[in-house]
């Protein structure tokens, strides 16, 4: 059974196998409270990595926008993968130009003595004979009655023009948009459309009738209703996910990404295979449009800086153009491209993952302490007031970085990753298992190593999530179930158990790559761990308390409002069966109706789907509690919020 009993110091449960009690009893006692549950438990993980940004958070409508591929004769343009020590499934993946030729063979050759960016730049070559010639991309979907907005950047002969950008429907209505002339230097010229009707599989075509050649720089399709880029829809689910902070741009994508690669104007900034994925990354995504999402979402970055591949200066460089004034280079830079003022970004991870030798970069543990210190260093030095994450890994990793840069970090990062388990209870509990298992070690090392104590570093547990599964939205791009639902809850009873221990946590990641919200081209819905996250963000209370007593399965936690005018109760029943949970408030009295937020499904396998009515959603009540008796139906994640009379 669950033994749930704390001591005012230590807010750590006590787990046993063993049955559930349909009825059981817990002591709440409200005068024991734990450390106020720091806001960013509730932080997110964004990285360049599938159908997290391109795909599913930023609005570009098109593959390969700016050529990283050579566009050939030879079509072939999509992978298929599997991932063997995630066990998942085969998915697909950009390996080749989805652009497709129109015209014979050689109608399309690749420029790459004055390309417009990247390595290349496609020349259509016209037959001059009235014919059609040209690319085109499919696979788009558009929506009925909505616009579409989009820019290509073109040069060519003066007989090449007019130049026609199509779009084609699957119903085979063609929309058309005309350029009369182009010049021999690249231009960039708009166009939009409005969709007649819906269609999964449009095609973007650029062709012309004319003679001799042009050139094609680069082009963009988005939504006329973006928000500066980003996808309005998913935008709004952010907003109601109410997030405080962000972790980005990785991950293992951070230990070869180059930042500079995303600063600049957008259209030239260099396409690049992605260094720790599969796909390109083509740098639409970078820091101004980062920093631009946070004012959007009203949320604090967390950045992550390249400690693998990159060097102390360029992550010094780095802060620099976030924060520094623009008397100084990168200030001064960030001010040319349209943000004089600092971003004021605070918390800073130096470096991911770098123990294990997966990461770019990875070296001896030795080698790694000093340079880690030497970045801490030189980050300090451009600005003061920095707050750095250290790598961290439980065991010998974490006790030489908290002996020997203990100076020279804030804070020290975690990662934790679970995988399926048939038993639903088992598999809920993994998290919270974790959770705890990395701050009872933390506390060893805070007590055993010579003055750590003393600095009141704390732990980012900037990874946390469920992965398994095969990948259904992309790279990484797992589906949730009701199950890993009850998992999440629990993990975030458990943070604030330790809320003495934990002052971040970041679930990894937001969209579609193992995230909380998925995506279709047109559509974006949470999955069933992104409505644990918004309920317990916006209702659970700032101070726990201590809870004790043989729960079996069920989860039981509790936290005052930071007024203390109110209670909020937390239960997860992982079982099937309806839970009733009696408390014992030590004679405080509370009023006799309280305000019920449950989510539950008799499937614990039940899951949404984006675009479809969702299976799994948050339902609000008013309850009327007698004898201080709350109930949890089977399968459940259950918020009580009850005022003090």
């Amino acid at each position: 059974m669950k033994i749930i009993k704390m001591t005012a110091a230590l807010l750590g449960a006590t787990l046993l196998g063993g049955p559930l009690r349909a009825d059981v009893s817990v002591n709440i006692d409200l005068q024991k409270t734990g450390a106020p549950i720091s806001p960013y438990i509730y932080g997110q993980f964004i990285e360049h990595l599938g159908r997290c940004f391109y795909g599913g958070l930023w609005a570009e409508m098109l593959q390969d926008r700016k050529f990283y591929y050579p566009v050939t004769d030879d079509y072939h343009p999509w992978g298929t993968s599997t991932d063997p020590n995630w066990k998942a499934g085969p998915y697909h993946y950009l390996k080749a130009s989805p652009w497709k030729v129109i015209g014979p063979p050689g109608t399309v050759s690749m420029d790459t003595h004055a390309p417009y960016v990247g390595e290349h730049t496609p020349v259509v070559h016209l037959p001059g004979d009235g014919s059609w010639a040209g690319i085109s991309q499919d696979g788009l979907w558009v929506l009925a009655g909505s616009n579409y907005v989009g820019h290509i950047v073109l040069a060519g002969a003066a007989g090449a023009a007019p130049i026609k950008v199509r779009l084609a429907l699957d119903d085979g209505t063609t929309l058309t948009q005309t350029i009369q002339t182009v010049s021999a230097d690249f231009e960039s010229y708009p166009f939009q459309f409005t969709a007649p009707a819906a269609s999964e599989n449009a095609r973007l075509e650029i062709v012309s009738q004319g003679r001799g050649a042009f050139k094609i720089g680069t082009l963009s399709l988005m939504p006329a209703d973006n928000l500066n880029g980003w996808r309005r829809d998913v935008v709004a689910l952010l907003r109601q996910l109410d997030a405080p902070v962000y972790r980005w741009p990785g991950g293992n994508f951070v230990s070869g990404y180059n930042w500079r690669d995303g600063i600049g104007p957008r259209d030239k900034r260099p396409p690049r295979k992605n260094p720790a994925w599969k796909g390109v990354e083509p740098n639409d995504v970078g820091s101004d449009e980062t920093m631009q999402l946070m004012q959007l979402i009203h949320a604090q970055a967390y950045v992550a800086l390249n400690t693998g591949l990159g060097g102390v200066e360029e992550a010094a460089n780095e802060v620099e153009y976030f924060n520094g004034p623009t008397n100084t280079p990168m200030g001064r830079w960030r001010a040319e491209n349209g943000h004089p003022e600092p971003y004021g970004v605070k918390l800073w991870a130096v470096g991911n993952e770098m123990f294990g030798n997966w990461q770019l970069g990875h070296m001896p543990l030795a080698d790694y302490v000093r340079k880690h210190n030497q970045v801490a260093d030189a980050i300090w030095k451009v600005d003061p007031g920095a707050q750095l994450v250290a790598v961290g890994e439980v065991g010998r990793w974490d006790q030489t970085m908290l002996t020997v840069c203990q100076d020279h970090m804030n804070y020290l990062s975690e990662h934790i990753y679970c995988r399926d388990l048939p038993d639903v209870a088992a598999h809920a509990r993994q998290l919270a298992d974790q959770i705890r298992r990395v701050a009872g070690a933390f506390r060893e090392d805070r007590h055993d190593i010579p003055g750590l104590a003393a600095r009141h570093i704390r732990v980012a547990m900037d990874e946390w999530n469920y992965w398994y599964g095969d990948y259904l939205y992309g790279e990484l791009g797992v589906r949730y179930h009701l199950k890993d639902a009850l998992g999440v809850a629990e993990g975030l009873n458990e943070y604030f158990r330790n809320s003495d221990i934990y002052f971040m946590a970041n679930y990894a990641q937001t969209i579609n790559v193992i995230g909380c919200i998925k995506t279709t081209p047109t559509a974006a819905d949470f999955a069933t761990t992104g409505l644990v996250l918004e309920l317990y963000r916006h209702h659970y209370g700032e101070i726990p308390v201590q809870v004790a007593g043989e729960t079996g399965d069920l989860d039981v936690a509790a936290a005052w409002t930071a007024d203390r005018k109110a209670l909020t109760l937390s239960i997860v029943n992982p079982d099937p069966d309806t839970a009733r949970v009696t408390a014992d408030f030590g004679g405080t009295a509370f009023a006799p109706e309280a305000m019920h937020w449950v989510i539950s499904n008799p499937d614990p396998e039940a899951y949404n789907e984006p675009g479809k009515p969702p299976q799994v959603v948050i339902k609000k009540e008013p309850a009327a509690i007698k004898n201080s008796a709350f109930e949890a139906p089977g399968y459940s994640v259950n918020l009580y919020r009850q005022d003090v009379r």
